[in-house]
C-alpha cells in the first residue's frame, strides 16, 4: 500500500482543521523518564502526538492510518493548508508535524519559522514530492527531523517514526554531566546508521553486496524481477534487499504505471551502503 491511495470520510469545512476527537487534550509531552541504565526510557512510552498536514484529504487519510499503526504515535488532527496547520498546532500542541510542502496557500517550509515565532517547539518531518535540492537544503536549515519523498509505503514511514521516537526519548531523558553526554545526544540522529551492527535477520552480507553491485551497475532502474534474473536469487528476496537499500538511503524508488494492476516499483542506485550500514564479512 502506498501513501497515494485510500478513501476518506467527509472533509473538514474550508478554513478549519480536523481534530482527532480529544486525543490531544491530555497526552503527555513524551516518553516517561529515562534512566542512566536505560537512556531510551522504558518500553511503554507515553503517546507522541502528531499533526498531519496535507492538502489532499485522501493522502492525509492514508498518512493518518499509517501513523496510527506505529506505537506510541497518535494522530491529534489533520490540516489541509498552512494557516490551518498554524491554528492546529496552537490548539492541539502536537509533538510532531508531518508537513507537506506543496500547500495551497503557502510553501510548507515557510510554515516552520512562523511556528517558531509563535513559540511552538514541535518537531517537523517533511513528507513531500518536492525533490529539488533547494527544498531539501531549506528543510535541513529549518531543522526538520526527517525528509520523506512521496510516494512511499508504510515501512518507509514506520522506520523514520521509530527512529524519531528513539531520538526523542534520548533527548528528553538525557542528563548532561559531561561532554560525552552532549556528544551522545548530538550524534543520536546518525547513531543508528553509524553503528548498525548487522543486516536484518535472514539477510546475508554476500547477497546484499551482490544485489548492491547489480543495482549500481544497472543502466537506469531495476525492478525486483529484473534484479532477480541478473543475480540468480528469487524475486521475493531481490525485493527485500532492494527495499532494505531504499530504507537506508542506498536506493531511490520510482513507480512505473502499466495498463492494469499495481504500479511497478523500480529502484535506482543512489550511493554505497557497504560501509557502516552494511558491514562486510569479518568486521568486528
Amino acid at each position: 500500500m502506498t501513501a497515494t491511495s485510500g478513501t476518506s470520510d467527509a472533509t473538514a469545512p474550508a478554513g478549519t482543521f480536523a481534530a482527532a476527537g480529544t486525543a490531544g487534550a491530555t497526552h503527555p509531552a513524551g516518553p516517561t523518564a529515562a534512566t542512566a541504565e536505560n537512556p531510551e526510557g522504558p518500553r511503554a512510552a507515553a503517546p507522541i502526538g502528531v499533526l498531519v498536514v496535507d492538502d489532499d484529504f485522501m493522502v492525509a487519510r492514508v498518512h493518518r492510518a499509517f501513523v496510527e499503526r506505529v506505537e506510541p504515535f497518535r494522530v491529534l488532527g489533520v490540516a489541509g493548508t498552512g494557516e490551518q496547520a498554524l491554528t492546529a498546532v496552537g490548539e492541539l500542541r502536537p509533538d510532531l508535524v508531518l508537513l507537506d510542502l506543496y500547500l495551497p496557500d503557502v510553501f510548507g517550509l515557510d510554515v516552520i519559522p512562523r511556528l517558531r515565532a509563535a513559540g511552538h517547539d514541535c518537531d517537523v518531518m517533511v513528507i513531500s514530492a518536492a525533490r529539488e535540492a533547494d527544498a531539501v537544503r531549506g528543510a535541513v536549515r529549518q531543522g526538520v527531523v526527517d525528509y520523506l519523498l512521496k510516494p512511499f509505503e508504510f515501512e518507509d514511514l514506520r522506520v523514520r517514526l521509530e527512529r524519531y521516537a528513539v531520538q526523542r526519548g534520548r533527548l528528553l531523558g538525557t542528563v548532561v554531566r559531561s561532554q560525552a553526554d552532549v556528544d551522545r545526544v548530538l550524534a543520536g540522529a546518525t547513531a543508528q546508521t553509524a553503528t548498525a551492527p548487522a543486516l536484518p535477520k535472514g539477510m546475508s552480507v554476500e547477497t546484499a553486496e551482490l544485489v548492491e553491485r547489480t543495482l549500481r551497475e544497472a543502466d537506469g532502474t531495476l525492478s525486483a524481477s529484473e534484479c532477480a534474473a541478473l543475480t540468480g536469487i528469487s524475486r521475493v528476496s531481490a525485493r527485500r534487499y532492494l527495499e532494505y537499500f531504499h530504507t537506508v538511503g542506498g536506493a531511490e524508488v520510482s513507480l512505473r504505471y502499466g495498463v492494469a494492476g499495481r504500479p511497478e516499483r523500480r529502484y535506482r542506485y543512489r550511493g554505497a551502503v557497504t560501509g557502516p550500514a552494511l558491514p562486510r564479512a569479518g568486521r568486528p
